[in-house]
């Protein structure tokens, strides 16, 4: 691994703790005005100093993040449907040399393993790898749901395998039971965790908590954060069990007076 992708992942997990929590904002590339992003700057702002890197597209970070944020940026560069559609039909929306002038620390795709575009989604990550390495931007590599497919850990190694396999830098994935062998199947590539649905906070506290255990390096959390009634106190509790290893208790705690 070249210096300059060392430098980038560095920005992104914390030497400190050797993990990192995530915020994940870029669900309008196919959910559109999601609940809690209509406005995406006003939801966002008051989260960035608790978030170790912003998971956004393109457009949002020019419209919403402001230039001297620091925060380093890990860049959606896929998509292609929305949720009318097939979900695994994606392209590569966002060239390589717009993630260099966006300065961003990571570039991300989904890889839809199961999906009826599988194939296709392997191919964009596969590509994407190849720019990476070029200029030195590590990758992220989301692992989406197949239609048929069981969020077990068989499925989950599976696809988490594979896309290692290819040549992510970095792989997010759903919590599932069993977890640790998701984690072993990905060798020395850091895993970090989806949020997904919306869950009560206590019980995302709790998966936050399984994961890091489990060897999860962090999460890559958004609904769980910014559609909480305390978003600010969520992400300060997610960030104690993460860097600091506290407590489910301690960190829900820590949401109820954040």
């Amino acid at each position: 691994m070249n210096w300059g992708m060392k430098n980038r992942l560095s920005r992104i997990i914390k030497l400190r703790s050797g993990r990192c929590v995530m915020l994940a904002v870029d669900h309008g590339y196919f959910q559109g005005p999601t609940t809690g992003l209509s406005n995406l700057g006003e939801t966002v702002e008051p989260l960035l100093p608790y978030a170790d890197a912003l998971m956004i597209t393109r457009g949002a970070v020019r419209n919403w993040i402001k230039p001297d944020a620091q925060i380093p940026i890990i860049l959606r560069v896929s998509g292609g449907q929305s949720v009318l559609k097939e979900l695994s039909n994606e392209i590569i929306t966002t060239n390589i040399e717009d993630a260099i002038r966006i300065n961003a620390s990571a570039i991300t795709c989904s890889v839809y393993i199961g999906g009826e575009y599988e194939r296709e989604t392997i191919g964009n990550l596969s590509k994407l790898v190849d720019e990476g390495e070029k200029y030195g931007i590590p990758v992220l590599a989301v692992t989406a749901v197949g239609k048929e497919m069981e969020r077990d850990a068989r499925y989950l190694g599976l696809a988490s395998r594979i896309c290692v396999e290819i040549g992510a830098h970095m792989v997010k994935t759903y919590y599932t039971r069993d977890f640790r062998k998701v984690v072993e199947a990905c060798g020395n590539v850091p895993v970090v965790i989806a949020g997904g649905k919306k869950l009560p906070e206590k019980e995302a506290l709790e998966m936050t908590t399984n994961a890091v255990s489990d060897g999860a390096t962090g999460v890559d959390m958004g609904r769980n954060i910014f559609q909480s009634d305390n978003p600010v106190g969520m992400i300060q509790a997610v960030r104690a069990i993460v860097h600091e290893g506290k407590s489910v208790d301690e960190a829900y705690e820590i949401y109820e007076q954040g």
